[in-house]
């Protein structure tokens, strides 16, 4: 055991990656970022049609640099893991990348969902993988991947790049369960859904689980340094960073995505699940990871880079404020809708949406970022509701962490329409929980053979979330009844 270290967490999401430090000792954590860098969709036109991929040669390399940066920076660097967004995979042949990583948002995913279900039912699929249904899930982007029976390995995105640091091909078991390809009950592989997709089971590395090192960094890398593997899905590292000292509460890990949920000891598999469309994804110790998966802040900063385009430059803390400040009704929209799944003018869509439906459209940019943010709250309570209904559990607060904890607006108007405190932040707790995996591996600070509450304690010990009530008069306060009398 050691009392202090440094480690590197390198976190990839579905618009920018960065590599943090994190120094963990008696007194809790600490994070010093040190690379910070662009990350999105690549349009590429293929087989007569555009398609969205991802640059992942790119990403490896500012990971690469990241790491260099952390190195000089620290030259005791203990451990290195990787966390990112889910689903998304390489295909590989003998070792070589056979192409570009599909996006989740390309289009051509949903023809594998009729491919699929042709062999294994939907109510079978749900009571197998406990998945929520979504077109994107790597098993139907696999039944529809035309250059899948090319390959002998996939790796999900954090699994290929682990596997070009350290030469060791494996599945981190957090992020193997958003495929649909992993049993719910079991947390292997389930030969039957494999099946499904048309592929051998030998496409799929083996699993192992956060905490396990991975590897070290390759010679031509610098050697040394040993890659652990963490909660590799983001959300899952984001849970493990909830400073939460309560049992009874949800949380919203708030970003490109909003994933509103609870955790559990065992994954919920009933017909109301399904019919819920509620999700079981692994978490860190084998705990599950019970919710849904929402639209997040993706909408509003797909409206900035629409108005930006024209050259203009947008304060986004001029429009939040702007957008506090109106009082005029504004529609409150499905963010789930699949009008606003793709990139492109949000604003125009929302106005096409309330024109279809007979309702006044929002007239100005504040008005606009007030129906963003007040249906994102909406769709925050809706989904809440429908957990609790589900696992009949008690909710006494909601933790906000990620990005989306910094925006006041969100979490009030959250507190307003769940009728319950809002504790936001941290704002990265995705990196937190990536370094405080890490941290137990190596038995630094004494958290070797942590428990996750342990881990979140030095959470709670390093931050001060900031509390948001439900304004007086609300209109939640009725749903504040309605939520409470479920739990």
């Amino acid at each position: 055991m050691t009392n202090s270290g440094s480690v590197a967490a390198v976190d990839l999401g579905a618009t920018s990656g960065r590599v943090i430090v994190g120094h963990v000792d008696r007194d809790g954590v600490r994070t010093e970022p040190v690379a910070r860098f662009p990350n999105g969709p690549v349009a590429l036109h293929e087989r007569g049609r555009d398609a969205l991929h991802w640059d992942v040669v790119e990403l490896y390399r500012q990971v690469v640099a990241g790491i260099e940066r952390a190195r000089a920076a620290h030259p005791d660097l203990a451990s290195i893991g990787i966390d990112s967004w889910a689903v998304d995979y390489g295909l590989l042949r003998e070792g070589r990348l056979l192409g570009l990583p599909s996006h989740y948002r390309d289009a051509r995913h949903e023809q594998g969902v009729s491919r699929v279900q042709a062999r294994v039912s939907a109510a079978e699929l749900y009571e197998r993988n406990g998945l929520q249904h979504l077109s994107f899930n790597t098993v139907f982007q696999l039944a529809a991947d035309p250059d899948a029976h090319l390959a002998d390995r996939v790796l999900l995105v954090p699994d290929l790049l682990g596997s070009w640091l350290t030469g060791v091909e494996a599945a981190e078991r957090t992020n193997a369960s958003t495929t649909g390809l992993l049993s719910a009950t079991t947390r292997e592989w389930d030969p039957a859904l494999v099946a499904a997709t048309g592929l051998p089971a030998e496409l799929l590395p083996t699993l192992r689980d956060p905490g396990d090192r991975l590897g070290t960094l390759l010679p031509s890398l610098g050697g040394d340094v040993p890659v652990t593997l963490v909660g590799s899905h983001d959300t899952a590292s984001a849970v493990v960073a909830v400073p939460a000292t309560d049992p009874d509460v949800a949380y919203i890990s708030s970003g490109t995505w909003s994933l509103v949920g609870m955790e559990l000891d065992a994954p919920v598999l009933t017909d109301a699940a399904r019919d819920a469309n509620c999700t079981n994804e692994g978490g860190v110790d084998g705990r599950v990871r019970f919710l849904k998966n929402v639209s997040g802040l993706w909408l509003l900063s797909e409206s900035v880079r629409s108005w930006e385009r024209g050259g203009e430059t947008i304060d986004l803390e001029a429009l939040l404020a702007a957008a506090a400040d109106v009082t005029a009704p504004v529609p409150v929209f499905d963010v789930g809708d699949h009008a606003f799944a793709a990139p492109g003018d949000v604003p125009a869509r929302i106005t096409a949406w309330c024109a279809a439906r007979g309702r006044t459209a929002p007239a100005s940019r504040a008005e606009f970022v007030r129906s963003i943010l007040e249906s994102l709250a909406a769709a925050y309570a809706s989904t809440l509701q429908t957990i609790i209904d589900v696992t009949g559990k008690e909710v006494r607060a909601v933790h906000v962490v990620g990005g989306g904890s910094q925006n006041r607006l969100l979490c009030q108007l959250t507190a307003d329409r769940t009728g319950l405190p809002v504790l936001a932040g941290p704002v990265e707790a995705t990196a937190l929980g990536n370094v405080l995996v890490q941290a137990r591996s190596l038995g630094l600070a004494g958290l070797g053979g942590a428990s996750l509450e342990a881990l979140r304690h030095v959470v709670a010990r390093t931050v001060d979330p900031v509390r948001y009530t439900p304004a007086p008069g609300s209109d939640a306060r009725s749903h504040r009844t309605t939520v409470r009398s479920h739990a």
